[in-house]
């Protein structure tokens, strides 16, 4: 029998030790995580993306069930009617590549941001202006962007890049107020 990827689901909040004793035992392992940016600094930087679950690539011939069934962290395999569910190699690789976009984006939140571009003000007092990012603020995570207030003036502001949604080219400029 060939290799297959399983779900593991693992006990609350132990998928990285069930991930690190899959390793120990030297069997292929996938364990996604999502990268994020936490409001404390001393919180994980990276979060599961299927929290409780992880994918073993196994071959239950030659790694019998109960070889991984006590592990630490392991609460079962999943399974329907009593027959482990298998997880297609083109959807792993799909997930791999999702988690792989997902994260360059998380990391680099000014990712495709350039001068002049179109952005809305989603979140706070100026929420609903559309607004033209002007600069990357050095050592933060915020932005200098230019609103369009009386007529032609435009004023400054400084907002947190979290506050910002990209508008697409062909969206007007639709102010608010």
């Amino acid at each position: 029998m060939a290799n297959n990827w399983y779900v593991l689901h693992s006990k609350p909040n132990m998928e990285h030790m069930l991930y690190n004793q899959l390793l120990l035992r030297k069997l292929e392992a996938f364990f996604p995580r999502l990268r994020v940016n936490p409001v404390n600094p001393r919180s994980r930087s990276l979060v599961p993306y299927f929290p409780g679950y992880l994918f073993a690539n196994l071959d239950l011939d030659q790694t019998p069930l109960s070889s991984i069934a006590w592990l630490p962290g392991m609460q079962r395999l999943v399974s329907f009617d009593n027959e482990p569910a298998c997880v297609p190699d083109h959807l792993i690789t799909a997930i791999e590549k999702q988690l792989e976009l997902a994260n360059q984006s998380a990391q680099d939140p000014f990712l495709g941001l350039h001068p002049g571009d179109r952005v809305r003000i989603e979140k706070g007092p100026f929420a609903g202006y559309d607004a033209i990012f002007d600069l990357r603020l050095s050592g933060s995570e915020r932005a200098r962007v230019l609103i369009q207030f009386l007529h032609d003036r435009q004023v400054r502001l400084e907002v947190p890049i979290t506050q910002l949604t990209r508008l697409s080219p062909r969206t007007r400029s639709s102010q608010r107020r």
